[in-house]
């Protein structure tokens, strides 16, 4: 079966595939694949996360460094020091 598609639309696809190091008729056929899945399936979901990017070590660096950032000071003592209330 060949299917027709707009030059638009081809351009998109074998960019999407170029970076996912795919073929466009991989991918073509991963994604209508995809149309006949229960979206909440184990596979599913499995194969939706693996299909996301890579963060790059600098965004992995800056997000480290923004958790060290946030944490709160280690407090001596317990909550139960107070007790009972004054």
């Amino acid at each position: 079966m060949t299917i027709q598609i707009p030059d638009d639309l081809a351009r998109c696809l074998k960019g999407i595939a170029a970076s996912q190091k795919k073929s466009v008729e991989q991918l073509a056929l991963e994604r209508l694949r995809s149309l006949f899945d229960d979206a909440s399936s184990p596979a599913a979901v499995l194969r939706a996360v693996r299909e996301l990017p890579r963060p790059s070590s600098s965004t992995v660096d800056d997000l480290e460094a923004a958790i060290a950032a946030a944490r709160l000071p280690v407090r001596d003592g317990s909550a139960f020091d107070m007790w009972p209330p004054s």
